[in-house]
């Protein structure tokens, strides 16, 4: 689940959005763990980012994926959600599926784990306090004992550092790389390629606002084609292009108490090629 609550006010009301690194022993299989309270009620823009998180709202336990396209949740006001992001590359092995079976959005974890999934419910239900729900996630996860396949997830960090999906070498043939992939991540290299690219743009919309930088300096720099490239990137994964991106960046930072915006931007699992 790639976009997560961005801190905003609104007429009293503040969405909270806090992530936390994953314990020592789960490194391999979480990238983070993470409370948000959205403040207000409104539809949320989530970006793709290959991975999939468990998500307890309050009522329901469940697995939300975003691989292609962005997807738009709608959240009650004042509701609470807590979370642990699963490694991208991992979420077959932790989930026990292939991730192309799972559709894009929201899927019940009961109709993965059964009981298992409907036993932690109950528990969940039984605190309000975000860091023990968190940590009855990680138990949850933990107990799967689950071993990530380590060829997708050193290919996932090698594509955040180059321009050519085929400079990829992990020890198998590009054929079985994206046969690997595909059943772990729920897309090929080459659309994860795209995806992170498109997060190392989103890093980039403060230097934008700033004057800094121009997206066809950007586009440059990030090995797209050319500043129209850019564009149709981003509308595809992002619903928006550059340009709005960059004006909603704008109006985050000289947001006033009335603003309604969230911003887009990167959790800390996506900082840096992972």
């Amino acid at each position: 689940m790639g976009v997560p609550l961005r801190p905003l006010a609104i007429a009293g009301a503040r969405s909270v959005y806090r992530e936390v690194p994953p314990p020592p022993g789960l490194v391999d299989v979480l990238a983070c763990g993470w409370h948000g309270r959205t403040g207000w009620a409104r539809p949320l823009r989530v970006l793709p980012d290959g991975c999939a998180d468990l998500v307890w709202d309050g009522e329901a336990l469940t697995v939300v994926v975003t691989v292609g396209a962005p997807l738009r949740l709608w959240v009650p006001a004042d509701a609470s959600r807590v979370g642990v992001r699963l490694r991208c590359g991992a979420a077959a092995a932790v989930l026990g599926t292939a991730m192309p079976e799972l559709p894009a959005g929201a899927t019940p974890l009961s109709d993965l784990w059964g009981a298992a999934a409907r036993r932690a419910e109950e528990i969940l239900d039984g605190t309000t306090d975000p860091e023990v729900q968190r940590g009855i996630l990680e138990t949850l996860v933990a107990r799967r004992s689950a071993t990530p396949d380590r060829r997708v997830l050193a290919a996932v960090q090698a594509l955040g550092g180059i321009t050519r999906t085929s400079d990829v070498a992990v020890g198998i043939s590009e054929r079985a790389l994206r046969r690997h992939f595909v059943h772990a991540v729920g897309a090929g290299p080459k659309q994860l390629h795209r995806v992170q690219r498109f997060h190392r743009f989103l890093r980039l919309l403060e230097p934008l606002v700033a004057g800094r930088t121009s997206l066809a300096g950007v586009a440059a720099g990030l090995g797209y084609a050319d500043q129209s490239h850019l564009g149709r990137e981003c509308r595809r994964l992002s619903g928006s292009s550059p340009a709005a991106l960059v004006r909603v960046a704008e109006k985050f930072q000289t947001a006033a108490p009335s603003a309604r915006h969230d911003l887009p931007h990167v959790p800390s699992h996506h900082r840096g090629a992972r």
